[in-house]
Parts: structure tokens; sequence; C-alpha cells
């Protein structure tokens, strides 16, 4: 019985210090869900993101450079670039969240064609729990 003691003692306390963790998640974006498509001047990113826990939500942040590009492929005037940002709170339900963020390029003067509308450094990220997604250009 004396040996008993010990033995329960040690498992409850390694249940204890064990289980914060475990209910704690771990929190990632379901990578073949987060996508982003483009239509005209607007880049909508939409996905799902997992491992997380017990949270209640989510805050989501979106940020891409908009670039107007020429025909020779070069960016001619430095008024025709703009950093953009869009976030949202988005629900946690069984631990997962969706979410669809859109940002909107809004050039003066308009980037009319031959000139056309690039996105660049396309960002998803986090900041209730602090992971990113880099999706590249568009």
């Amino acid at each position: 019985m004396r040996r008993f003691i010990p033995v329960v003692v040690v498992v409850l306390a390694a249940g204890a210090i064990a289980a914060p963790v475990a209910w704690a998640g771990s929190p990632h974006f379901v990578s073949n869900t987060v996508e982003a498509t483009r239509s005209g001047n607007t880049v909508t990113v939409s996905g799902k993101e997992a491992g997380l826990g017990d949270e209640e939500e989510v805050h989501i942040v979106l940020t891409a450079t908009a670039e107007c590009i020429n025909k020779g492929e070069k960016h001619p005037k430095a008024a025709n670039k703009e950093s953009l940002s869009e976030e949202g709170t988005f629900p946690v339900q069984n631990g997962k969240a969706l979410f669809e963020l859109s940002l909107t390029a809004s050039f003066q003067p308009e980037c009319a064609p031959p000139m056309t509308v690039v996105f660049s450094n396309v960002t998803v990220a986090d900041t209730t729990n602090g992971i990113s997604k880099n999706l590249g250009s568009f």
C-alpha cells in the first residue's frame, strides 16, 4: 500500500501538468483549404484554421501590397503602390474556424489597361495564436 500511494501521486501530478498543454490545442491553417482568388482589383482569401482547442473566436488579418504594373512589367509611379489590410473576428466551433476576407486596390489615377494590378506579399495571419501563412503574388 505504501508503494501504491507515491505512484498514484506521480500519475496525478503528471496528468495535472499535461492537461493544460493538451487542452490548448495546436493552431494551424489547414493548408489545402487556404486559397486566394482574384477578381479585377480585388483579392479574396478564404480558408480553415484547426487545432484551436477551447477558444471562442480568432482574429484574422489579411495583408498585401498592390501595385499598378505596365506592359513592360515595371512599376511606373510610387503613387501607384499601396499597402492593404483587412481584418475580422471569426467564431470557433469544435476547434475549427472558417474565414474569408477581401482586399480591393483603388488607385488615383485609376490603374487602367494596358496596366494591371498585381498583389504581392499576400499574407493571412491569426493574431490570436501568432501564426501566419504567406500566399505569394496574384
